[in-house]
Formats: C-alpha cells, sequence, structure tokens
C-alpha cells in the first residue's frame, strides 16, 4: 500500500505525465551570418535655456540625420526616441541656496546599416558629427523568417524526440498530437548578439560574429495504452 501511495504522490507532482496526455516543450536554434546591425546613440546638449537646449538638440539630429544619408541610410532606418529636458542647479548643498544655471537635453536614435561594409565608418561618422553618447550595437537578419521557420521545424522535431522518450521510459504509449502553442513573448523571435565597440575617429574595426534565431514550441501528445 505504501509503494502504491508512492507511486500515486510521483505521478502527481509530475506535470509531463497527466490525465493521458505528454506535454513537452521543444526548442530550436539556428545560427547564421548577421546581414544587418541596429546602432544605439544618443545626443546631449548644455544651455542656458530650455529653449536653446531643444533647438541645439534639433540641430544637431538634422546634423546627424544629413551625416547618415551621405551613407545612404534611408530615411525609414533612422528613428528618434526619449527626447528629455532637465533643469541643471549649481552645485550648493542648500536648497535655499539652489540656482537654475541651465538646462540639459537629449535624445536617443537607433539606426539600422544594411551594409556591414561600411559599420565602421558609420560610426566614426556619427561620432564626428556630434553623437556624445554610445549605447551599443545589435547585430540580426534583415529577413528572419526562414531561419525562424527552420528553428520552429528543429522545435517540434526536439518536442516529439521528448515525448518519445517519456512514453518508452514510462513504458506507454506516444498518441497523436493534441495541440501545438508557440509562447506570443520574443521567445522565438531571433536573438540579437550585442558587440561593444571603442570609438576612435578612425574607423571602427568591429566583428559581427554570429546571430540566433531561436523557437520554442509546446506540443500536447495523448497517451496510448
Amino acid at each position: 500500500m505504501r509503494a502504491f501511495l508512492v507511486f500515486v504522490i510521483a505521478i502527481l507532482a509530475n506535470p509531463v505525465l497527466a490525465q493521458g496526455r505528454i506535454t513537452v516543450v521543444g526548442q530550436g536554434m539556428v545560427a547564421g551570418v548577421p546581414d544587418m546591425a541596429t546602432v544605439f546613440m544618443g545626443i546631449s546638449v548644455e544651455e542656458k535655456t530650455s529653449e536653446k537646449a531643444l533647438d541645439a538638440v534639433s540641430a544637431a539630429v538634422d546634423k546627424m540625420t544629413g551625416t547618415l544619408g551621405r551613407f545612404d541610410i534611408a530615411a525609414r532606418d533612422i528613428q528618434t526616441s526619449g527626447l528629455n529636458l532637465s533643469p541643471r542647479w549649481n552645485n550648493s548643498s542648500s536648497s535655499s541656496d539652489a540656482r537654475l544655471v541651465g538646462f540639459f537635453a537629449s535624445i536617443s536614435l537607433s539606426v539600422r546599416v544594411r551594409d556591414l561594409d561600411r559599420l565602421g565608418r558609420i560610426l566614426d561618422a556619427v561620432v564626428t558629427s556630434g553623437a556624445n553618447q554610445f549605447h551599443g550595437l545589435e547585430f540580426g537578419l534583415q529577413n528572419p523568417g526562414p531561419a525562424l521557420d527552420e528553428a520552429r521545424r528543429m522545435a517540434v522535431r526536439d518536442a516529439r524526440r521528448k515525448a518519445e522518450l517519456y512514453a518508452e521510459a514510462a513504458g506507454v504509449g506516444l498518441g497523436p498530437v493534441l495541440s501545438i502553442s508557440e509562447p506570443s513573448a520574443p521567445a522565438a523571435g531571433p536573438v540579437m548578439m550585442r558587440e561593444t565597440a571603442a570609438l576612435v575617429l578612425d574607423a571602427v574595426p568591429v566583428s559581427e560574429g554570429e546571430v540566433s534565431t531561436n523557437a520554442t514550441i509546446t506540443i500536447v501528445f495523448e497517451i496510448l495504452p
């Protein structure tokens, strides 16, 4: 009787085999050479008034856009975000003596570079034309669809392999697929490799390496006697 109770508790504690079903999670990963990079940078300025600070940031963005245009970067590949404006006070330790001395204004930009052979020169150009903040790079694929589809196929094969293993170990038969689901979260999307680069006035050396495209699939199989 005690052995039977232990067996029942073990089955209830294992969500893989329950109610005549086997639920497994399969994973697939496809590695490839990236053909695109996204550069994350920022521009920050300080001026005496908020109006001048915002005007200076706007002018810097216009200059940056012009610089990128010379490298055939399309407008759709340039995105601005995170415009911030904040006051700067003197360094007095007493709040009663605090005095407004200027304003900080900053903006963030992300730029997609589709010609990796020119990436180093583009990094150099944006730094010399006004970008004073560099937040890193993400390498990726311009068309991740085929790699993602192959990763999904691999994930399904991985799930079936696991299910067959569980069924064999449990001494049951593996029945048909009852359901297949994929998380809506970015878990099934391409995983970009972040790289850092030393910003110098010469062309910046950058190694793109590889990117991996991952997929996660949950499959429920019926258990046969």
